[in-house]
C-alpha cells in the first residue's frame, strides 16, 4: 500500500496529470455531443465513435508517469528506496491502469447520457449484452491501453520517443498493413489495438469482418500482447542501469 501511496502523490502532484484527464474525458464527451447534434441516426455504437480520442491521450499520460522520471532522474530515488524495481513498476503501472479504468468509464457513460439527454427520442438501450461491452468495455480498453503506454515508456526512456511511437503505430501504421496486397486485413486483424477496437465495435471500418476471433477472444489477444511487452519492460528495468 505504500508503494501505491507513493505513485499516486507522484502522479497526482504533476499538472500534466490534470491536462490529460481532462482532455481525456472532455475530447470524447465533446465528439459524442457533436454527433447526438447533427446524426441523423443515432445508435449506442456512434455515441461512443469518439473514445479514440480519450485512449490516444491515456496513452500519452501513461507514458509521461515513466519517462519524465527518467527524464528528471527521479526514478534513482525510486529504485533507491524500492530496490525491488519490479514491485515499484507493478504499483505504478496498477495505479495507471485504475485510474485509465475510471477515466474509459467516464467517457464511455458521460458519451452515452450526453446524447441521450440531447437526443431523448432515439433508441439507446443498455439492456443487453453487446451495447453494454460497447459502452462499458471503453474502461478495460483504456486499462489496458495505459499498461502498454507504461511499458513502452519504460523501454525507450524518452517521452518524444515513446509518445510518437505509440501514437503513429496506433493511428497510422495498423491501418497501413491493409494496403499490403493480399495478406494485408490478415495482417491487420493481429494489431494489438485493431483487436481492442474489434471487442467494442464488433469490427472496426478498416478491420476484415472476417476477423479469426470473437470480441472477447479480441480482448484476450489485446491483453496477451500488452502483457508480453510489459514483461519485456520489466525484465529490461530490473537488468538496466537507471
Amino acid at each position: 500500500m505504500s508503494l501505491l501511496a507513493v505513485e499516486r502523490i507522484k502522479l497526482f502532484s504533476v499538472r500534466s496529470t490534470w491536462w490529460c484527464m481532462l482532455l481525456a474525458v472532455a475530447l470524447p464527451v465533446g465528439l459524442a455531443a457533436l454527433v447526438a447534434g447533427y446524426a441523423d441516426r443515432l445508435d449506442v455504437r456512434s455515441t461512443q465513435a469518439g473514445y479514440q480520442f480519450g485512449m490516444m491521450v491515456v496513452l500519452v499520460l501513461a507514458t509521461l508517469s515513466i519517462t519524465t522520471e527518467y527524464r528528471f532522474s527521479t526514478i534513482r530515488a525510486t529504485f533507491l528506496a524500492v530496490p525491488n524495481r519490479i514491485a515499484a513498476l507493478t504499483a505504478k503501472t496498477g495505479l495507471i491502469a485504475a485510474l485509465a479504468f475510471v477515466l474509459g468509464e467516464a467517457v464511455s457513460f458521460g458519451s452515452w447520457a450526453i446524447a441521450k439527454v440531447m437526443r431523448p427520442e432515439a433508441a439507446l438501450p443498455l439492456g443487453d449484452a453487446e451495447t453494454m461491452r460497447m459502452v462499458a468495455g471503453v474502461g478495460v480498453v483504456f486499462a489496458i491501453s495505459a499498461v502498454l503506454g507504461v511499458a513502452v515508456g519504460a523501454l525507450l526512456r524518452q517521452t518524444a520517443g515513446a509518445v510518437a511511437l505509440l501514437l503513429v503505430w496506433s493511428l497510422l501504421l495498423e491501418q497501413l498493413t491493409m494496403l499490403i496486397p493480399n495478406i494485408g486485413p490478415d495482417i491487420n486483424n493481429w494489431m494489438p489495438f485493431v483487436a481492442g477496437d474489434f471487442f467494442l465495435t464488433g469490427g472496426g471500418p478498416l478491420s476484415n469482418p472476417g476477423a479469426p476471433y470473437g470480441p472477447w477472444g479480441a480482448l484476450a489477444y489485446f491483453a496477451a500482447v500488452t502483457l508480453g511487452v510489459w514483461l519485456v519492460a520489466a525484465f529490461v528495468v530490473r537488468k538496466r542501469d537507471a
